[in-house]
């Protein structure tokens, strides 16, 4: 909409916050399905939620017996989450969930196979775009999720908006280093201080949200590596630190402060992709959080006639940045800045994902997100 125009990335022209929506044609039969849709919904999200306590009785309450027998508890509580996340899935309409690998070196072909099996403290880079693929995720992987923790809130600057210095050909995704004419000024990057450990019910409900701070109360904080040598199993991490509507990357926050090749933890690289919505397939997504996060979200998935469409592709981990002989010029040719593992990350997820790398960061969804609010 041209209110939120100012939100648009210079260099894509990309609205990266607002919900998609279906083109404008003939939706007469969803409208003529609008009972029997409504009444789906409503079974579904009723069978949803129910799943959901039957999670937090078993998972988070009654399990906690096992605790004593760490093996045993891991065990228990993967078996649970991972039948109840894929049964969501399953009721929401996502029989199957296509995953390939995908290789980024010429001469190879497309599509690749090796293991990519995450091992506990291995850590696995991802973008954002919804709370369904935190639950592919937990049933795959059983990980442990991270958010990073922002040393305060956001502000905005008086510097003109420009476009992401490392888009274009450099980056493979082909985007063209384009400046639009009017931009709001880009916010003021806010320094990462360390990441928190949240449950999964916990990361669908931040979904959309932005980043929790150090004045937040019962915060630990805790640095990436103190947490890969401590964990039991992989850790999932959004350098993004907050959903996108899947049109393109959010600009990484410096998370890792890092270079490359890493050798403290394994690092895989995943992909997450989403079709455009159609009139009788709403959006994946969830870039604007509501006020019951996120069951304004399922209740619109759940009442859909076909479920949208959803990628998941994984760089082989022998072009991942933990390989010894991974060269990150390759990748990231005159990077300057304190994080070259976040942005060789953010560079192969683009062109993984064949997504566009835009500007914006998280702070500006922080002010987009005060901005739409605001108009109500």
């Amino acid at each position: 909409m041209e209110k939120y125009s100012a939100y648009r990335d210079p260099g894509t022209g990309i609205q990266p916050f607002l919900t998609p929506v279906p083109p404008l044609g003939s939706n007469t039969l969803a409208t003529v399905l609008t009972p029997l849709t409504f009444t789906l919904g409503l079974v579904r999200t009723t069978a949803i939620l129910a799943l959901t306590l039957v999670y937090i009785l078993f998972v988070r309450v009654l399990c906690l017996v096992f605790i004593p027998i760490p093996p045993l508890h891991r065990l228990i509580t993967w078996i649970f989450t991972a039948i109840l996340s894929r049964t969501i899935l399953l009721l929401l309409g996502f029989i199957n969930v296509p995953v390939s690998q995908v290789s980024r070196k010429r001469g190879r072909s497309g599509q690749v196979s090796e293991s990519w099996s995450p091992k506990a403290g291995d850590v696995i880079v991802s973008n954002w775009v919804s709370w369904l693929e935190l639950l592919w995720f937990a049933f795959r992987f059983d990980p442990t999720f991270v958010l990073p923790v922002a040393e305060g809130r956001p502000k905005e600057t008086t510097e003109a908006a420009s476009p992401l210095s490392n888009t274009g050909r450099r980056t493979g995704t082909g985007s063209a280093n384009v400046s639009s004419g009017k931009n709001r000024p880009l916010s003021a990057r806010v320094p990462i201080i360390g990441f928190k450990k949240v449950t999964l019910l916990q990361m669908v409900r931040w979904s959309g949200r932005v980043l929790p701070t150090i004045d937040l109360p019962n915060t630990p904080v805790l640095s990436l590596e103190e947490l890969s040598k401590r964990s039991r199993r992989p850790i999932v991490v959004f350098p993004e630190c907050t959903t996108s509507n899947g049109r393109g990357l959010l600009n990484f926050a410096s998370v890792f402060k890092a270079d490359v090749p890493i050798k403290k933890y394994n690092i895989f690289i995943a992909a997450i992709r989403y079709d455009p919505p159609t009139a009788h397939s709403p959006s994946g997504s969830h870039s604007i959080p509501g006020t019951i996060n996120p069951v304004a979200h399922l209740f619109s998935l759940a009442c859909a006639i076909s479920p949208p469409g959803i990628s998941i592709r994984l760089l082989p981990p022998s072009e991942g940045p933990s390989n010894p002989l991974f060269l990150a010029s390759d990748v990231v040719a005159h990077y300057d800045g304190d994080d070259q593992l976040a942005e060789t990350c953010a560079t192969l997820i683009a062109q993984t994902g064949k997504l566009k790398r835009i500007g914006l960061g998280w702070e500006d969804k922080s002010s987009f997100l005060s901005f739409y609010h605001s108009k109500g």
